[in-house]
């Protein structure tokens, strides 16, 4: 790790506090607890205006003029909270947030990092880091808007789990390729051949009654430059996520574009098969994309505004690509190629549910009224789809292809 300047007297009560609670765990006083409503009194007395916001100068006067109700160090750590807020504000959520320690990164975690939290130097200036420590900071500066949080991540991540989840989906996908490449004896566009569809992991209308179909197709894919830009986009955005936010939250996402994109197709585009793992991976890459733009000062990537443009324009060519396939000449008519819709189910998770999910690093999901809107969004989407599919089919009197 690099060099660091030398504590000043905030940092080491920070230190002192952090000794103090190893040794006496009991004797640590924690702030005391105080209804909702009085904080929202306390915060419209400096936002006459109703703005939501007040300014971090503010939210530092208002902890000088309660300063006797916390501990020294608690209080230099919540301003040092205050001040990591890039735009200068502070909104209502983030102030009740820091003043009841309500979130799992607030200053009890702030207080056992004080010495890296409150010191001057960016993580970027860090110097004599080994390869492992670059890469984790790299990492940290590819997904975390907020210096704070990238700084916290650096310190605690361990590498314990890694990134299992998009690791072995990768694999699989790769190995149920090279398997059917070789039973098929065709590797590119190997979708056009007769004997494709006969698989039991691929989704096909006819057999929609098939529950796990509208998972397992992820593992089928229209040929090897259809997987090669899948495997890419779950490598260079999924595994960075995965280390960050954990297999539980990106895999919930991951999972959710995929459902979310067979279902849309059996909606949508209802007597078309569905292959490939387009629908999780849009959901990843278009819910990063949007967390970048919504938090564009805070990202520090380096040449983000070029590699936003350059993944566009891939997940742009892969979906030309699958619109131009699906409207193809059938290699199996009247089965016609397998859909396009399911990356826009995916890009439809992405920018909602997965959005929530990058932007809320180290807190609690279940605490956030947006998670609750999107989730009961997806629900009523997924129960549509889920009656369409019994009902729609036989009342529209559509003629679907056979089974293959």
């Amino acid at each position: 790790m690099g060099e660091h300047p030398s504590p000043g007297p905030a940092v080491a009560a920070c230190a002192e506090a952090e000794r103090i609670e190893e040794l006496e765990p009991e004797a640590e006083e924690p702030l005391p607890a105080a209804p909702e409503d009085h904080w929202k009194v306390l915060f419209d007395q400096f936002d006459p205006g109703n703005t939501g916001y007040i300014s971090t100068g503010t939210f530092r006067s208002l902890l000088e003029s309660h300063s006797s109700k916390l501990d020294p160090h608690k209080r230099e750590v919540l301003l040092a909270l205050a001040d990591s807020h890039a735009d200068g504000q502070i909104c209502y959520q983030d102030f009740v947030n820091l003043m009841s320690n309500k979130r799992s990164n607030s200053f009890r975690q702030a207080i056992l990092q004080g010495n890296r939290r409150l010191s001057s130097k960016a993580l970027l200036e860090e110097k004599g880091l080994s390869l492992s420590q670059r890469l984790i900071r790299h990492v940290a500066y590819e997904t975390l808007p907020r210096e704070i949080d990238r700084k916290w991540y650096y310190d605690s991540y361990t590498c314990c789990p890694p990134p299992w989840f998009m690791l072995t989906v990768t694999l699989l996908e790769v190995a149920f390729f090279l398997y059917n490449g070789v039973s098929l004896g065709q590797f590119v566009l190997q979708v056009t051949h007769p004997r494709y569809l006969k698989n039991s992991l691929v989704y096909h209308p006819q057999l929609r009654a098939q529950a796990w179909r509208y998972l397992t197709y992820i593992f089928m894919h229209a040929g090897i430059e259809h997987l090669g830009l899948n495997v890419v986009l779950q490598l260079l955005v999924g595994v960075p996520l995965e280390m960050v936010h954990g297999a539980t939250r990106i895999g919930l996402v991951y999972v959710a574009g995929v459902v979310a994109g067979s279902l849309a197709v059996s909606v949508a585009d209802m007597t078309a098969p569905v292959v490939g793992s387009s629908g999780g991976v849009y959901a990843l890459v278009s819910a990063h994309l949007a967390n970048i733009v919504m938090n564009w000062s805070g990202m520090k990537c380096q040449f983000k505004l070029l590699r936003m443009a350059v993944a566009l324009i891939c997940m742009s060519m892969e979906f030309g690509r699958a619109v131009w396939l699906r409207f193809h000449p059938s290699a199996y008519p009247p089965c016609p190629h397998p859909s396009f819709v399911a990356h826009l189910g995916g890009v439809a998770v992405g920018i909602t549910l997965g959005v929530v999910v990058l932007r809320n690093y180290e807190q609690r999901l279940q605490d956030q009224s947006l998670w609750w809107i999107f989730v009961a969004m997806y629900t009523v989407f997924v129960l549509f789809a889920i009656f369409w599919n019994i009902f729609a089919y036989t009342l529209l009197d559509l003629k679907l292809p056979p089974p293959p």
